[in-house]
């Protein structure tokens, strides 16, 4: 009930639509009860009649009633059905819009915590599932219960001994039943839809990274991840499957064998009673409607699975838009200045054991540059994403311009914050749009300004189109030099007085490396800049360095300064300097 409850409120004022659904659709079930009734009266009539047909007789209005009354039967459940699938799309589509609606609310750090694929797995597919709960089974759900109590009311009416046989396998059936969708079927469905998440974000990285896979001659095989995903729920299903086969076969042989329980009792009452002619009637009725026990069991094993289904795909989409937003503030101040401060900052990843970043403190006066260095999962990212507000820290604080970054209003802080990441987004839209995104307002002369300080001439110039030209499959693809280099004039032309740099040229070829340095120059130029870098040479120059170790500032100065300190930086840079000077010879390497 809860799970259509939580269905019920997407359904808007679609939702009478259920109550109604279920309605007709319990009202065909009990048309189409009637023929075998009315067939039962025309057998006795026939009996009666020792097979003479009257014109005077009941047959044929018997049997234009059955015709009739199936009719009406189908036209009931069809227009059921289209008060299902209406209100299930209404839901279906509510739920997508809401989810999305709350999932562009979401702080930047939930977007580091769910892959795109799990997200799209989560509302796309699961809102797929609730519809074809909703649609199919919950119709059902009436007939399910009505039914077989309709049915059973029938047979001790007409013969309560034969009825009794009949109740033999109904019982033996619903224990196997319950035995087959207890527990055991519960946390299946969880590990089940937990599989289809993992193999949804695998399958959206393998996609993303065919191009490697098919430079280096790669098979799926180099995509651990993705082929251990599909093996899991390879042997997930398989084990699972396997468990059923000895309980669904012995179902299947009970639910159907009502034929081997009534055939023996109405030939020991025809041998009591001695009433033939009534016993084998009373056997004719039981073979039409005992049927009915084995489709309405299946029907109510379908609908637990669905509701089971329909319960956990509800469930994960609540847990995933339930996520913790970050509060804003009731009185947002105002940031006058734009320098930087960490005060003895804390935090930890939601469910990590330790500290991502352990008592954090440093100052990044306005116009000047800060670089963090330091091995790969030290911290540096972390304390960058901080800035920001990709999340809030545990203890301390990060101010911008002295006020804490949580009493500022989210809008005019991402005002303020120009982001340069090592993977470029660029959506598939013209470059113009890419572009003016960092600055919707802007004049094309402006654009322009911006493309050249940006090294993006050469760019523009070699498309057909120039600005106008699309991304993606109906225009032109670029490299990931190149989208970079139109990254960076979207973020010139936001024009934020700070700015955030993290790994920017990580994958860039030195061609592209040497321009996107230029346009960095511009880019940063009286800027306020946090700056992360592998590429020592490129930070020689920061005004302060920070050497970050298991989230903590280990060292810090300028270049000159940690080089004499002889600590971890010097040990760095001498590596650095070392692995520079490698080059590859035939059979061995030189520096």
């Amino acid at each position: 009930m809860s799970t259509l409850k939580k269905l019920q409120q997407y359904a808007g004022k679609r939702k009478i639509l259920f109550p109604l659904s279920m309605v007709l659709s319990a009202a065909s079930a009990l048309a189409g009860m009637a023929p075998f009734v009315l067939i039962w009266f025309i057998v006795r009539e026939l009996f009666e009649t020792r097979g003479v047909i009257s014109s005077s007789g009941n047959i044929a209005i018997y049997a234009w009633w059955a015709a009739g009354v199936a009719i009406i039967s189908v036209i009931l459940y069809f227009v059921a059905l289209m008060c299902s699938h209406l209100a299930a799309f209404r839901v279906e589509s509510n739920l997508r819009r809401e989810a999305m609606r709350k999932i562009v609310d979401m702080p930047l750090g939930f977007f580091d915590i769910n892959p795109s694929g799990r997200i799209r797995k989560i509302i796309d597919d699961n809102a797929s599932i609730t519809h074809s709960f909703l649609a199919h089974q919950l119709p059902d759900l009436a007939t399910t219960i009505l039914i077989p109590g309709i049915s059973l009311v029938l047979i001790f009416v007409f013969n309560w001994q034969l009825g009794l046989a009949c109740m033999i396998p109904v019982v033996f059936a619903l224990v196997l039943m319950m035995a087959m969708m207890g527990g055991k079927s519960q946390q299946f469905m969880k590990s089940y839809m937990t599989s289809l998440e993992e193999m949804n974000t695998e399958a959206v990285e393998y996609v993303r990274g065919i191009p490697v896979v098919k430079v280096f001659q790669q098979t799926i095989f180099s995509f651990k991840n993705f082929h251990k995903s599909i093996m899991n729920y390879n042997k997930m299903v398989t084990r699972y499957t396997l468990s059923w086969e000895k309980p669904m076969a012995a179902y299947t042989v009970v639910i159907n064998g009502f034929v081997f329980v009534l055939a023996p009792a109405a030939i020991l009452l025809m041998g009591y009673s001695g009433d033939f002619a009534n016993a084998l009637l009373n056997f004719f009725l039981f073979v039409l409607i005992t049927p009915v026990f084995s489709q309405s069991i299946m029907r109510s094993m379908y609908l637990q699975q669905a509701l089971g289904q329909a319960g956990e795909a509800i469930g994960r989409l609540d847990k995933l838009i339930s996520f913790s937003q970050l509060p804003v503030p009731a009185n947002p101040q105002p940031v006058q200045q734009f320098d930087i401060c960490f005060d003895k900052v804390f935090f930890n990843y939601p469910e990590a054991a330790q500290n991502a970043v352990d008592g954090v403190n440093f100052t990044i006066p306005q116009g000047k540059t800060v670089a963090l260095v330091g091995a790969s999962g030290s911290g540096k990212t972390t304390i960058a994403r901080l800035v920001p507000r990709f999340w809030d820290v545990a203890k301390g604080a990060v101010k911008v311009g002295g006020v804490d970054v949580k009493n500022i209003a989210p809008n005019e802080l991402m005002q303020h914050i120009s982001f340069v990441f090592q993977n470029t987004k660029l959506f598939k839209t013209t470059l113009l749009e890419n572009i003016k995104y960092g600055n919707p307002e802007a004049s094309m002369e402006d654009v322009e300004r911006a493309v050249d300080v940006a090294q993006c001439r050469e760019i523009i110039d070699k498309q057909p189109l120039g600005l106008n030209t699309k991304i993606g499959t109906e225009g032109t693809y670029l490299s990931g030099g190149e989208q970079q280099r139109i990254v960076l004039a979207r973020a010139i032309l936001k024009n934020a007085p700070i700015v955030v740099l993290d790994e920017a040229t990580a994958f860039t070829d030195p061609e592209n490396e040497h321009l996107i340095h230029k346009a960095l120059t511009e880019l940063t130029k009286g800027k306020t800049v946090l700056m992360i870098a592998h590429r020592l040479t490129s930070i020689t120059d920061a005004d302060n360095i920070l050497v970050i170790d298991k989230g903590r500032v280990a060292e810090q100065g300028t270049h000159q300064e940690l080089i004499d300190k002889q600590g971890i930086y010097n040990n760095m840079w001498n590596e650095y300097q070392q692995s520079v000077k490698w080059t590859i010879g035939k059979g061995v390497a030189h520096d």
